[in-house]
């Protein structure tokens, strides 16, 4: 078995390496404090400093102006599926959701708890595969308090080639995709992500909300969840979880030594064209979804002999490449490729698969 492990699951996912390090340097003694990040107050003028420049950090790279806040919050992209109706859906109101996948399905389930969700757009498919139907067929409400999408769909690796344009205010989770490519935040009214994939560990999210939209909330809603309170505790209402969002600085702080968003994305689009043309040009494996809207950021594939699954993960996991299998609602494989995974990763699964379909095809 290989030395060199690449994970390609999709969420955790993994964190750049030069992030990893740093936070092992960092863990016992964090600033010359003589304890970890862990351990200090978030009220510390330390803590309060570290967690203002991660945000500072993250409006550069997105370019978020003060229109909007930016909220460090609890429960992962999923607690925003209940949040988000009980900050924006008044008592009796419709939101309109796109559905493209399972994360979006989800995102319907629990809105349907605070009003009524109406289902502009449903999954699509040409030819037995997936796509986006076009915004042109979308069945919009006429009193819609917000539009939901996902533009990037982890399990079904479909992705949105387009912003919708809407009357109503446009909310995207973005879990998957968040600083993956260039975006204009000012085209969104409400954006979240959990930060198990591009950001940092889990249970964290974050949302970007225009500041128009606050103070909207429901009175039973918790004040955790209140996007008006955190907003004005600068998310710290209560103890943020605070080792998440040291990491999610650290990877802020890492990105941008990239090069920021531009330079990600061309790295991004190199590594999804490797691994698409090997599933494309040949007879051994196959993608499931449309061209037009295949993900970045998540590669479903198949093998077309599916007889060979369980050996194509053992052989895989023993090249050190592991986390590929694809999730239980739509089986095959899955590759996440996010902006932690190196070029050299999917190089190495890439070569691993041409070989694999040498042997056994």
């Amino acid at each position: 078995m290989t030395n060199k492990i690449y994970n390609f699951c999709a969420g955790p996912a993994m964190l750049p390496a030069a992030v990893m390090q740093q936070a092992q340097e960092e863990f016992l003694n964090w600033q010359g404090l003589g304890c970890s990040v862990m351990e200090v107050s978030h009220r510390s003028p330390e803590y309060i400093a570290m967690a203002a420049e991660a945000e500072a950090d993250l409006r550069d790279l997105l370019n978020i102006s003060d229109d909007y806040a930016v909220l460090f919050m609890h429960a992962g992209g999923r607690g925003q599926f209940c949040s988000i109706p009980m900050n924006l859906l008044p008592e009796g109101g419709v939101a309109d959701h796109v559905i493209t996948g399972a994360w979006s399905e989800g995102a319907v389930a629990e809105c349907k708890k605070y009003g009524q969700a109406n289902i502009i757009s449903n999954v699509t498919y040409v030819d037995g595969k997936k796509t986006i139907a076009p915004q042109s067929e979308w069945q919009f409400s006429s009193d819609a308090s917000y539009v939901h999408y996902c533009p990037n769909e982890t399990v079904d690796g479909v992705e949105f080639d387009f912003v919708p344009k809407t009357d109503a205010p446009l909310v995207a989770d973005m879990s998957s995709c968040i600083l993956s490519r260039e975006i204009n935040v000012n085209d969104y009214d409400l954006i979240y992500a959990g930060a198990q994939k591009n950001i940092g560990p889990s249970g964290l999210a974050i949302v970007i909300v225009r500041k128009s939209l606050l103070g909207k909330a429901r009175g039973y809603t918790p004040s955790i969840f209140d996007y008006q309170q955190q907003e004005s505790f600068d998310s710290m209402l209560n103890t943020p979880p605070t080792y998440a969002w040291y990491l999610a600085g650290l990877v802020f702080k890492w990105l941008k030594a990239q090069g920021g968003v531009a330079a990600i994305e061309k790295q991004n689009i190199a590594k999804a064209e490797l691994l698409y043309d090997v599933i494309d040009n040949g007879e051994f494996y196959e993608s499931r979804v449309v061209k037009a809207h295949r993900s970045r950021m998540n590669v479903p594939f198949y093998l077309k002999n599916e007889s060979l699954n369980d050996l194509f993960l053992k052989e895989a996991k023993q090249a050190g490449l592991v986390a590929l299998k694809g999730h239980r609602s739509v089986g095959g494989m899955r590759a996440s490729i996010y902006n932690a995974m190196p070029y050299e990763g999917v190089k190495a699964l890439t070569d691993f698969m041409l070989d694999f379909a040498k042997k056994h095809g």
